[in-house]
């Protein structure tokens, strides 16, 4: 029996499977990786939160501006008293009494023309802080996109694993069937017969935990995907129908090349940024600032209407702030130089990540040709043992052995061409595409 006659045995197996029947796998929806991907995006949490940190980040922007533009103010009072709080005798019997009642109020405007750098450097940390959350959300797509793989692949291998099963067990039947014919011909022993059904009681035993789990894993995909209920999907994958994965030289970039393009990189280079624009603005704040302003003004504390206009000045000189502020600006220079330390060693690790993901990657490529290698030799040492079986010459213990590592050779296929596909997806990322 050659490999493809083997997979078709798979897929004529795959109907007596927990699946169901063909009516309802033609009302489920099948997802590919990219679709599950695609759905993730749109409606996984993680990605939402990821969305909203950015947005507030940019509001956070909008009003570091505001702070270039003049502060308006508006105040006013109104007060009564029993009596004028400035009295004045005039001449002898004569008084005058002023300010028993009265209201002030007025606008100000007050324009900043000097700050020390703080407001300039506060718009450009909120500038960073956006680029931040910017790729704080490109690494949240990236693990989102990664783990709706991960979930599809999942779902895929306990898939073909019951489908494996199923032919293991379709097998098994027959065999039942034919052994105890020769029990009842007294050509083999009972025992035989029992190690079979023993075998045919740890199929179904094994079928009915692979179902269990598979049922879970579409719950997971489900819910990761926003997509329910969990019944009405299945996966696309089917190793029957599955070519051989491409080889994965076209994906290779050169890690000091692709560092820059990855969000963790960019991360690094934000923290720096931010940490000398701290740094800065602790600075700023112990230099004298300078304000310019104007404004209208109303009283009529002497009982008559007086409105005015004004203008003004100021400057503020902090003093006794330097003691404290000297040693805050020398731990900001240390943020500063603790930032460009981790840069350089995150860099390095990085690109070592790179080269580690490239070498999985090409690992996982190898095991699908040796899986699918085993997959052809378990067969025919399957073929051979029951050959040799109804000869005589082999024992059902060998029978069931060749039978076990069949199933094994078939789920390990599966199981390389899953890890395959989610080490591409490691690598990718790791690279920054």
């Amino acid at each position: 029996m050659t490999m493809k006659t083997a997979y078709r045995l798979l897929m004529a197996a795959a109907t007596i499977t927990a699946w169901g029947q063909a009516g309802t796998m033609a009302a489920q929806n099948r997802l590919t990786p990219e679709s599950c991907v695609e759905m993730a995006l749109g409606n996984n949490a993680r990605t939402k939160r990821a969305a909203n940190e950015l947005d507030m980040a940019r509001e956070g922007r909008k009003e570091a501006l505001t702070h270039y533009f003049p502060t308006v103010n508006a105040s006013g009072a109104g007060f009564m008293a029993d009596k004028g709080m400035i009295s004045l005798d005039i001449a002898p019997g004569m008084g005058m009494s002023m300010m028993k009642n009265g209201i002030v109020g007025g606008v100000t405007a007050t324009q900043p023309v000097f700050a020390g750098g703080q407001i300039a450097n506060a718009n450009r940390l909120a500038k960073v802080n956006v680029e931040k959350y910017g790729l704080m959300n490109r690494q949240a797509e990236n693990e989102v996109r990664l783990t709706a793989e991960s979930y599809y692949w999942q779902v895929a291998v306990l898939k073909e694993k019951l489908r494996t099963i199923a032919t293991v067990e379709r097998q098994l039947e027959r065999l039942d069937k034919d052994v105890e014919a020769s029990v009842r011909a007294g050509v083999c022993t009972r025992n035989d017969l029992l190690q079979v059904r023993l075998r045919r009681n740890e199929m179904a035993s094994t079928r009915l935990t692979v179902a269990n789990n598979l049922a879970l894993s579409k719950r997971l995909l489900a819910q990761y995907i926003g997509l329910t209920p969990a019944d009405s999907i299945d996966v696309a994958f089917n190793a029957a129908t599955d070519t051989v994965a491409a080889a994965p030289d076209a994906l290779y970039a050169d890690p000091a090349a692709a560092l820059s393009a990855t969000p963790e990189y960019g991360l690094l280079q934000a923290q720096l940024a931010a940490s000398k624009l701290e740094r800065k603005m602790a600075t700023g704040k112990r230099l004298p600032t300078v304000a310019v302003g104007g404004g209208y003004m109303y009283d009529n504390l002497t009982d008559r209407d007086k409105p005015f206009w004004m203008g003004f000045a100021t400057v503020s000189v902090p003093l006794s702030d330097w003691w404290a502020g000297s040693h805050d600006i020398r731990k900001q220079k240390k943020a500063v130089a603790n930032s460009e330390i981790q840069l350089n060693d995150q860099s390095q690790l990085l690109m070592i990540r790179m080269q580690g993901a490239w070498d999985e990657l090409n690992e996982a490529y190898r095991q699908i040709g040796i899986a699918r290698s085993s997959i052809e030799q378990a067969d025919e040492n399957l073929r051979l043992n029951q050959d040799y079986y109804r000869a005589g010459t082999a024992t059902m213990s060998e029978l069931l052995d060749a039978q076990a590592i069949y199933r094994q050779s078939c789920d390990s296929y599966v199981e390389a061409r899953a890890k395959y596909e989610i080490k591409k997806r490691e690598y990718l990322q790791a690279t920054g595409r």
